[in-house]
């Protein structure tokens, strides 16, 4: 099923999850070990996000060095494909303009397209490690609604080669990211929404948000996209804060903000353990007033502590 039919016929609160692929030379069973203990609780969907390469220097016998590539987590589609087999549930791959050519994005969307995978969250993706600024592929795309174009494209029928004629036509249903604290690059909120509503009008059936930790920005976001036209569903990103160390790592990697008094209880905390609870009663808070409010699904981060989302889920349902 697409995400949006999963969402529209839903009778219950939908749950979703996203997964980052094991670093090469780690085994699939990593997966299979983090998403077992959440099959009770029925996820609806799951989302595997996607890596570019990175750009390192490894010496040569003479010493001097040499530039390489290297992919650090390779196999979103091959998990996909896993996550799909293993629980019969829909695997959402991520797809990224960085580090990537039109025609391996095309490539990528095939083998989804042959695996039975009907969803994609297009995104433009960071940076690299080495760059200051975001800087595209030469043969790639600069912004994810050009990537959003692209797999619109393929649904059509369209493929990069002019040959190609009466190509199969696709059927993805094409997920994006929101901002509820607006993108870090945008010089205001107006901006990003403006782009936003680009990538919708282009092909776009859904919003996944970036994770946030006050649901005051959640709702204020809803409210100024549907006043600028924008009436897809938007799915709420959550992640649990758990130690002292992410009160800074979260603010400096995603750009988000941590309520004072999340901060504050954290910061006092005497023990790891202490943390821990502190972010699982949170985010269960988070949750609960998002249900209350009428807000149909919850997607959670795993990246952490699982057990955490697992524990807040045996407390919601």
């Amino acid at each position: 099923m697409k995400v949006t039919e999963h969402l529209s016929q839903a009778t219950k609160p939908v749950i979703s999850l996203e997964i980052l692929p094991p670093a090469k030379g780690k085994s699939v069973d990593s997966i299979f070990t983090l998403l077992d203990p959440f099959r009770e609780f029925s996820p609806a969907f799951i989302n595997v996000t996607y890596h570019r390469a990175e750009q390192v220097f490894k010496r040569r016998p003479d010493g001097s060095f040499e530039r390489v590539e290297i992919r650090k987590r390779p196999g979103t589609v091959g998990i996909c494909a896993a996550i799909m087999n293993r629980y019969g549930i829909d695997a959402v791959p991520h797809l990224i303009c960085g580090g990537f050519s039109k025609e391996e994005t095309e490539n990528a969307l095939i083998d989804l397209h042959y695996l039975g995978v009907n969803n994609v969250l297009a995104l433009r993706g960071d940076a690299a490690v080495n760059e200051k600024f975001f800087v595209p592929h030469p043969k790639g795309h600069q912004y994810a609604s050009d990537l959003v174009q692209q797999i619109m494209e393929l649904n059509m029928g369209t493929y990069l080669e002019d040959d190609i004629i009466d190509g199969v036509k696709t059927d993805f249903c094409i997920g994006v990211a929101g901002y509820p604290e607006k993108h870090f690059e945008s010089p205001n909120m107006e901006t990003d929404l403006y782009y936003l509503k680009q990538k919708m009008d282009g092909g776009a059936s859904y919003i996944t948000t970036q994770m946030f930790f006050d649901n005051k920005y959640y709702f204020s976001y809803e409210k100024a996209c549907r006043e600028h036209g924008i009436a897809a569903p938007i799915i709420p990103g959550l992640k649990p804060v758990t130690g002292k160390r992410q009160l800074t790592v979260i603010p400096h990697i995603f750009n988000v903000e941590i309520p004072v008094d999340l901060s504050k209880a954290i910061s006092a905390a005497k023990t790891e353990a202490a943390c821990e609870q502190i972010g699982t009663e949170w985010l269960l808070a988070q949750c609960k007033d998002l249900l209350a409010k009428g807000v149909p699904v919850l997607h959670f981060y795993t990246l952490g502590k699982p057990q955490v989302i697992c524990n807040v889920l045996k407390q919601l349902f």
